[in-house]
């Protein structure tokens, strides 16, 4: 069969792969069985149960830190271990926590729990009432999944609240108004989800009601791709905000005064916060307000009530340039705390309300990657964490203003003395410069095996930090790192990511590409040594990798991907991300689409690097059909794909450590051994 009319079968109803989307219909799960069976004869050995042993131990051990989340007198943690496979939610004070053994107190055993109800949880959060944090709503997953069950917990006696507020599995949204009342979007049947499979109308559900006799107090559309309200109980600052996403990036929020409903008229690709008297507002886009415009990715602070009436001056908190962009922000009670990224290299500031003035947070290790933590909104605690890919990383405390001090370090999981990190630039296709971090040893001496990072989507962004198993089950085997800065995500801001959206997506592949090459040219890596992985918006990314660039890599690793983006927008919560993708039913959309989805540009004549494909049975946001399918789809043209489905772990594809130190020693064997190791300890 000729390329041409591979591509046109799979652009139509006339799909024969389609079957494999009936998610757990007995054929199609048969046909995992099958494929998983080679796949894990084929990788399993002596060296794969080496290093599922040496990820377990990284995953478990109790010498990991315990991020924790401050929550009135409290400090709380989610813990998995070897004892605690499922986890343990539980909780300390700030004098116990700073200690080398710091006792806590379990509020939920998830294995117990798990054991008793006859299921296989997997913990998804808990909403904490505030201020006296005396009852949650605890979510629960079964096998991983997105849809989650709700539960009322109470906090003194630790134990679930009979004939509390509970509701069936579902993607929910619920948050607290006040003790006896929630505000829940969810499953409420017919018609109240929007077409992406997310709540489409939120209701106020009184304690002692069914949830049928909930009253509607926000609604969207169906082509929306959900709804939310929220209640900030701050004294003197109660407001009810509800919000609307029109698509992935585009929200309209409103405030409920009463039976009042009051639009806050910021643009709709604009992120705000709203803080005691504050507004804050990120525009996506340049936005002009009166004679000023604003660029897109600064930072803009005005007072609420003011804002609202009509009468607000706004003031630029931050404003990017060339190399540097607003990477994330968050409150304490007084101050604001800006994290900024210069070329991918972290800056974190506090903020002054009022004067906006802006000063550098002493004592963060220089080099490092920090990220914000924790930051308590009541109060003036932050909690930052520093690391980079050669150094593990150290949990710093304080009080804004004051210098940090260091309250817990992780321990080196791998030998790093002869680990050197450089950044590099390579101009993409159309001349943009794309940066990108080389994680090698000092000792190399010549060209070696390399495994390239990248995503490149949603804005989200990929900065240098500390990865235990990567360097134990790579590096410290002779592997090279690499990470891709690529356009798509938002390392310089909004428009590294929206100039590459839609009709746009091409430069997304052109700079990942482009930094394949130049680790060849640069003779850090050939072309059958170079492998690349990446999962969901990066699965595309390989996906695309293998079926347009196939020449420039010996190996690729294809996670939880998209793949068939004809028919994405049809699957689970596809139809949520059309703003970054385009329409395929758009007939102008899928031109663009059409070119470069890969299932539809499979071929049976050019030569693919080998393929490691996984997913999860249980995946309930990217359909594990657009693996299947093209693993079939691949087959039948005459390739060869190692395939493996884990049963359980939603879209992380993994429920637990176990499940994730396994898959990790799946891929790194299957790396080692397609880019030239035998296999061997």
């Amino acid at each position: 069969m000729d390329d041409e009319r591979l591509r046109e079968e799979r652009s139509t109803g006339d799909d024969p792969q389609l079957w494999l989307e009936d998610i757990t219909g007995d054929d199609a799960l048969e046909w995992v069985r099958r494929h998983n069976e080679p796949t894990l004869d084929e990788l399993g050995g002596e060296r794969f149960e080496t290093m599922r042993a040496e990820a377990l131990a990284i995953l478990d051990t109790d010498t990991r830190i315990p991020y924790v989340r401050r929550r009135g007198d409290f400090l709380y943690n989610y813990w998995r271990d070897g004892d605690h496979p499922r986890g343990l939610w539980r909780r300390t004070t700030l004098e116990q926590y700073r200690t080398d053994d710091p006792e806590w107190d379990v509020l939920v055993d998830l294995d117990a729990l798990a054991a008793a109800d006859g299921e296989n949880w997997v913990w998804a959060g808990a909403e904490v009432i505030e201020p006296d944090y005396t009852l949650a709503l605890v979510e629960l997953s079964r096998g991983g999944s997105d849809a989650t069950v709700v539960r009322e917990f109470d906090m003194a006696t630790r134990e679930f609240v009979a004939g509390g507020f509970a509701v069936d599995e579902a993607k929910t949204s619920i948050s607290w108004e006040d003790h006896d009342t929630v505000l829940v979007g969810t499953d409420f049947g017919p018609g109240s989800l929007t077409d992406s499979g997310y709540p489409r109308v939120v209701k106020r559900w009184r304690r002692g009601q069914q949830l049928s006799e909930a009253q509607t107090v926000f609604e969207g559309v169906a082509s929306d791709v959900s709804v939310g309200v929220g209640f900030d109980p701050t004294p003197g600052y109660e407001r009810l905000i509800a919000s609307r996403s029109v698509d992935f990036f585009n929200r309209e929020y409103f405030e409920i005064r009463g039976e009042d409903l009051l639009r806050i008229v910021v643009p709709t690709d604009a992120g705000i916060s709203i803080h005691r008297q504050w507004l804050l507002i990120r525009p996506r886009t340049p936005w002009t307000v009166g004679p000023t415009t604003y660029p897109a990715g600064s930072l803009l602070a005005t007072d609420y009530d003011a804002f609202l009436s009509g009468a607000a001056d706004l003031t630029v908190v931050f404003e990017p340039d060339a190399h540097t962009s607003l990477d994330t922000y968050t409150w304490t009670r007084e101050r604001l705390v800006l994290g900024t990224l210069v070329d991918v290299a972290t800056h974190v500031e506090v903020v002054t309300p009022g004067t906006w003035q802006r000063e550098a947070v002493a004592g963060l290790p220089a080099n490092a990657t920090t990220v914000i933590v924790d930051a308590d909104e009541l109060g003036d605690e932050i909690f930052l964490d520093s690391s980079g890919f050669d150094s593990p990383s150290r949990l710093l405390w304080g009080r804004v203003g004051d210098e940090l001090v260091e309250v817990k370090s992780a321990p080196a999981f791998f030998d790093a003395s002869d680990i050197e990190v450089s950044q590099h630039f390579v101009a993409s296709a159309d001349g943009t410069m794309i940066p990108y971090f080389v994680v090698g040893h000092r000792d190399s001496t010549g060209a070696g095996k390399t495994l390239l990072g990248g995503y490149g989507g949603f804005e989200s962004s990929n900065t240098p930090g500390y990865a235990g198993v990567l360097g134990k089950l790579w590096l410290s085997r002779g592997g090279t790192y690499v990470l891709a800065n690529i356009r798509g995500g938002g390392e310089y801001g909004p428009t590294w990511h929206t100039q590459a959206m839609r009709e746009g997506r091409h430069l997304v592949h052109e700079d990942f590409a482009a930094v394949a090459a130049d680790l060849v040219a640069r003779g850090i890596t050939t072309v059958d040594q170079l492998g690349a992985q990446g999962g969901s918006n990066g699965g595309l990314l390989m996906g695309i990798m293998l079926t347009k660039y196939p020449e420039l890599f010996g190996a690729l690793v294809c996670s939880v991907p998209l793949l068939d983006m004809k028919r994405y927008h049809l699957l689970l919560a596809g139809a949520s991300w059309v703003a970054e993708y385009g329409n395929p039913d758009d007939p102008d959309d899928w031109a663009f689409i059409r070119e470069y989805s890969p299932y539809q540009n499979i071929s049976a004549d050019r030569d693919y690097p080998a393929l490691l494909m996984t997913t999860s049975t249980r995946d309930d946001r990217v359909h594990p059909g657009h693996a299947r399918k093209m693993t079939a789809a691949l087959e039948a043209a005459g390739h060869r794909v190692r395939y493996y489905e884990n049963v359980e772990g939603g879209h992380a594809g993994a429920a637990d450590n176990a499940q994730t130190a396994f898959r990790s020693a799946l891929i790194y064997e299957f790396l080692h051994r397609m880019l030239g190791d035998e296999p061997s300890t």
